[in-house]
């Protein structure tokens, strides 16, 4: 493995950390915050450290899937560490453990938390914790490539790593311009909804956190009442968002280049809207009598189904109260996600379609042996590598997510919350159920269940196979 390149890759995203936390030092600066100081120390840090892995660049360039995969995973991890810095100094009854939680949960866009209350924290740790939610949505490696000179072709690599869904490609044929356009379109959904929701008379500041927390489908909230407190027109705003974030991007590259029938076909992209309008509908039916009429339950049927869908984690109601049905409903969505290059978790819209194709294939053959099906997504035949991936990523999955379970359960919770903290960490939503509800939080784990969760969060993020290489020492080894 080249350990240069990789090295240098990880400093780069130092630095990148570092210039990004100017942002939430001047909101500090604004706000006449004592806290500054641990943003702009933190800042320091993560320069310097990445500023030693990086000013130099290595001869050998030479950059591939091992390197790729090791850049995107040490990377996450390390600027996870640097960017806990600031709530681990400026919070004083949160430790180390749980800073990082809070830190690894925003960069991962899973909005998980262990903080009881936010009211009252400093406005610009707030901002650098929503922010954090933006940063990761996209993926900082995908912004490093679009503005150094060295996103040469090969580090596609790099993106495969790090974006989510089966299979990356390229959009044009140069990577640096393939991150270009995906962050131009990232950059335009974004000021979108801030205006958006100014125009609807949501103050500046909760318009731009809730929008982070929004495109980069994260869900950290500024007020302890989740978005409750926000109008219908405000939280239909965030609805809308959600959804578009939660789709393929690539639909978006498709309407900017003006191939309107490819994007408005995308057979993924209406798999997931066909997904959340059944699932909505039938959410709503279900929990009609927790309020006061049929359009209230769509309301917020339409929200938190979303919510939870495209793993953003923001709430208007305790659907932990909601009826059994509803609440499996919403588990269900879960697992789902949203779409393959899309800034949403979970296990995505794509591979679900690909898995019931599979299967319908499989009982056809039973019923007709010398049958000859092509499986076809998105009316290209399906290659067996990426059939063979979607195979080896469920049993992972499942393997991950069964130890992930039993290892969280030494901490001796009721089987729900036990469960739901392990999907909701796993696949990056943010709330559960019961003690990891809505109105819940994960501060009462232990320090080891933390540090599993923190794991899954990572996992699910980085399509679990990057993290799993950390720990295996072949990963590490010189090429002969």
């Amino acid at each position: 493995m080249n350990r240069r390149m990789v090295a240098f890759f990880v400093g780069s995203v130092l630095r990148i950390e570092a210039v990004l936390m100017i942002l939430p030092l001047v909101v500090s600066f604004i706000y006449g915050e004592d806290e500054w100081i641990y943003i702009a120390a933190a800042a320091v840090i993560s320069f310097l450290v990445g500023y030693l892995l990086s000013f130099k660049k290595p001869k050998n360039v030479s950059f591939y899937t091992r390197e790729g995969i090791m850049a995107v995973a040490l990377s996450w991890i390390f600027m996870s560490v640097f960017g806990a810095i600031p709530m681990w100094h400026a919070v004083s009854h949160i430790g180390f453990t749980d800073a990082l939680f809070e830190t690894i949960s925003g960069f991962t866009t899973t909005g998980a938390s262990i903080l009881t209350e936010v009211e009252s924290l400093p406005k610009g740790l707030l901002f650098w914790r929503s922010f954090t939610h933006w940063v990761g949505g996209m993926g900082v490696l995908v912004f490093m490539l679009a503005i150094l000179p060295e996103a040469s072709g090969e580090n596609i690599y790099l993106m495969r790593a790090e974006s989510p869904g089966p299979s990356v490609g390229k959009l044009v044929p140069r990577v640096k311009s393939t991150a270009k356009i995906l962050y131009l379109i990232y950059i335009g959904i974004t000021l979108s909804e801030m205006i958006a929701l100014m125009v609807a008379g949501m103050p500046m500041y909760d318009a731009v956190v809730i929008t982070f927390g929004t495109v980069g489908t994260g869900g950290f909230a500024v007020t302890n009442n989740g978005c409750a407190a926000y109008t219908a027109l405000q939280q239909g705003i965030i609805t809308f968002f959600m959804i578009v974030c939660g789709a393929n991007f690539n639909v978006y590259f498709l309407v900017v280049a003006r191939k309107f029938k490819a994007a408005f076909t995308s057979e993924e992209v209406l798999s997931y809207l066909s997904i959340y309008a059944a699932a909505t509908l039938c959410v709503a039916i279900n929990a009609r009598n927790m309020f006061t009429g049929f359009g209230e339950a769509l309301h917020h049927s339409f929200f938190n189904v979303a919510s939870v869908m495209t793993t953003t984690g923001f709430s208007t109601t305790d659907f932990n109260t909601w009826p059994v049905f509803s609440r499996m409903m919403l588990l269900l969505c879960m697992f789902i996600g949203g779409c393959a290059g899309s800034t949403a978790g979970g296990i995505k819209v794509s591979r679900i379609v690909i898995g019931f194709k599979t299967i319908r294939k499989e009982l056809q053959h039973l019923v007709h042996p010398r049958s000859v099906k092509i499986l076809k997504f998105e009316g290209k035949p399906i290659e067996h590598s990426v059939l063979r991936g979607i195979n080896v990523y469920f049993l992972t999955y499942i393997l991950i997510f069964a130890v992930s379970i039993l290892l969280v359960s030494l901490d001796g919770k009721d089987f729900t919350t036990t469960v739901t903290a392990v999907i909701a960490t796993f696949n990056n939503i943010g709330p559960g159920l019961d003690m990891v509800g809505p109105m819940g939080n994960y501060s009462q784990f232990s320090a080891f269940a933390k540090y599993v969760l923190m794991f899954d969060m990572l996992a699910g993020r980085l399509e679990l196979f990057p993290m799993l290489l950390i720990f295996m020492p072949m990963t590490f080894r010189r090429q002969k």
